[in-house]
């Protein structure tokens, strides 16, 4: 079955940027600070209501209109509600395969936050900390959470399997995104002595947690692993009969890959497409299946001003100037759609990244080019096709 799919984000794990309304009279920049800075009654209030609204069974209609089979839902590290003042989502999560059954999806669950963070990304929970890794007690937890999701959705019919761990960073990007300068820890001490993952750590982690899983999950489920944004890193791992059905997840994104010096026009992004994405993801699907599991059309041309690498006006940058029609936007768009959706063909499957976002592109002034990222705008803009 080739996958193609969308992301749930922002619905049990929060992202300030999709969703600034739910931040709104504090400065949290990240979920792990939101419950600090509101009183429990307002913050617990907030999350109950997001949750019930964001994705409701109407969206998995939508979803499978269209011409999806598949959803990606990112979860945090208190989906079983143990770790106060965080609130468990794990009643949400059962309500997800219910409507996935009836409208025939399948549900990638995918682990995006760890205690300690193992990124410093905002989406990793807490800004500018990575220590995931240090804390031996961290890294146990996360292993027996994942033995609670294997045990708890192993045999569910929907299931088409578990991601390990979102974007573990390695040295590379941690250097080249620069993490603690873009999303700067507001506790220094807290973040002191954060580092990148070595991949040496991640292999031995990432097979500690297969064997833990596959007590629970069927061999026909799929375990997920990302690459560490090392996508070729990973041709001798696994190699052994032991592994089966082990999927090697990559996130592609044309904003990182203007980070890297890609031209920011159509032409350099459908070159880039094609000589990096198409390419590598071709190589690496003899060793793994291979799923681009993030990606979108977002990129800083369509936004009319460099974006640095997807800075937003949460982060205080702002693109104001609309420089391109609507015809040049359906065209533009269109175009970067079909050749992203060419180069996945390469591999085992997608899930673009997100199904929707809480943003008023239209009255709020900044977000010029950030429908991009929200693929029910895309649909009904005619820049992403529907297939029946």
């Amino acid at each position: 079955m080739y996958i193609k799919g969308v992301n749930l984000g922002n619905w049990l794990v929060l992202e300030k940027w999709m969703s600034p309304g739910l931040f709104e009279g504090t400065t949290a920049a990240d979920e792990y600070y939101l419950p600090t800075q509101l009183s429990k009654e307002v913050y617990e209030a907030r999350i109950k209501v997001h949750r019930q609204e964001y994705i409701t069974e109407r969206d998995f209609a939508a979803i499978k209109s269209f011409g999806l089979n598949a959803v990606r839902i990112p979860v945090p590290y208190f989906v079983m509600g143990d770790c106060p003042p965080f609130i468990g989502c794990v009643d949400e999560l059962d309500k997800a395969f219910l409507w996935a059954e009836k409208y025939g999806l399948q549900v990638l669950i995918e682990l995006h936050t760890v205690p300690g963070s193992q990124n410093g990304f905002d989406n990793g929970g807490i800004s500018g900390v990575c220590k995931w890794a240090q804390q031996p007690e961290s890294v146990e937890f996360t292993l027996k959470l994942l033995e609670k999701l294997s045990e708890r959705y192993g045999q569910n019919k929907s299931l088409w399997g578990i991601g390990v761990l979102n974007e573990p960073i390695t040295e590379r990007i941690w250097d080249l995104i620069g993490v603690q300068e873009r999303y700067k820890p507001v506790d220094p001490e807290l973040a002191a002595g954060s580092a990148p993952i070595s991949l040496d750590f991640l292999r031995e982690f990432y097979v500690e947690a297969y064997r833990r899983m596959r007590r629970y999950l069927p061999e026909e489920k799929y375990i997920v692993i990302h690459d560490g944004f090392e996508l070729k890193a990973w041709k001798d791992f696994m190699r052994e009969e032991e592994f089966k059905n082990v999927v090697l997840d990559t996130h592609q994104y044309l904003m990182m890959a203007e980070i890297t010096g890609c031209e920011q026009s159509i032409e350099g992004y459908t070159e880039y497409i094609h000589n990096h994405f198409a390419k590598d993801i071709a190589e690496m699907q003899q060793y793994f299946p291979v799923i681009c599991g993030e990606w979108s059309l977002f990129n800083s041309y369509g936004c009319g001003t460099d974006t640095a690498g997807g800075l937003s006006p949460v982060h205080g940058l702002e693109s104001k100037e609309d420089k391109l029609s609507a015809d040049h936007k359906k065209e533009f768009y269109s175009q970067l759609a079909k050749a992203q959706l060419e180069a996945w063909k390469q591999g085992s499957g997608h899930f673009y990244w997100n199904y929707k976002l809480l943003l008023d592109t239209v009255n709020e002034p900044g977000w010029i080019g950030w429908d991009s990222w929200d693929l029910g705008k895309c649909v009904s803009l005619g820049w992403f096709p529907v297939e029946s």
